[in-house]
């Protein structure tokens, strides 16, 4: 059984993620004058549709293209003797310090958490007639699967498949997936709870929501 108050403190010890940013093909850089230290910004807008903080220009074949940030962050490192430089597809160009967010600290818990059932292959996945009318009734809490149990259905190139459940015995805490959409092979579709872990992962999160100073 995983201690859920350890993993807390362990991800509060280092609370970000070093996101690196790489060229994404091949081209001749300019950095866009930002200094380490700068904060940076992520798209912007109600459907993310401003880009980020430009932090750097690819030109290839006189086609400049902006490299912008993916993410709020503020800038450790930058690769400054490239600048001017014609570099490769994949090239390290800067490392962005991005502090975690709330939600980004209860994702991280649960996947580690929970047991993930995971996407058998690339298709669209539908909880049963059932297990759907009881999530839609109360929420997915209300659902306890065990082994076997036939949850979910699979939808790929006009066929429809059962879906059974593998796993431990409990709730489901998480849904990963939404309808409609296809979801990769090896992907979660649900983080289920072992009833027993309930109320310590209840705490967690809710100490998460509570304590959580966002940056």
């Amino acid at each position: 059984m995983i201690n859920i108050s350890a993993l807390l403190e362990e991800i509060k010890a280092s609370p970000y993620r070093e996101i690196t940013v790489t060229t994404p093909h091949t081209g001749r850089v300019t950095f866009a004058g930002l200094s380490q230290g700068q904060e940076v910004v992520g798209p912007q807008g109600q459907w993310k549709e401003r880009p980020g903080t430009q932090l750097a220009t690819l030109e290839r074949e006189r086609n400049p293209k902006p490299i912008c940030a993916t993410e709020k962050g503020v800038i450790s490192s930058i690769h400054a003797e490239l600048e001017g430089q014609f570099v490769e597809a994949g090239t390290p160009l800067m490392v962005i310090r991005h502090m975690l967010t709330r939600d980004e600290v209860e994702h991280l818990i649960l996947k580690k958490a929970l047991h993930l059932f995971q996407a058998p292959e690339r298709a669209k996945y539908y909880f049963t007639p059932e297990v759907d009318k009881k999530i839609r009734a109360a929420d997915a809490h209300s659902v306890v699967v065990r082994d076997g149990m036939e949850v979910m259905i699979m939808s790929r190139m006009k066929r429809e498949v059962p879906l059974h459940y593998s796993g431990p015995e409990g709730v489901i805490y998480a849904v990963y997936f939404k309808y409609n959409e296809n979801i990769d092979a090896g992907a979660p579709l649900i983080g289920v709870c072992p009833q027993d872990q309930l109320p310590a992962i209840q705490d967690v999160i809710m100490r998460v929501q509570t304590e959580w100073a966002e940056r």
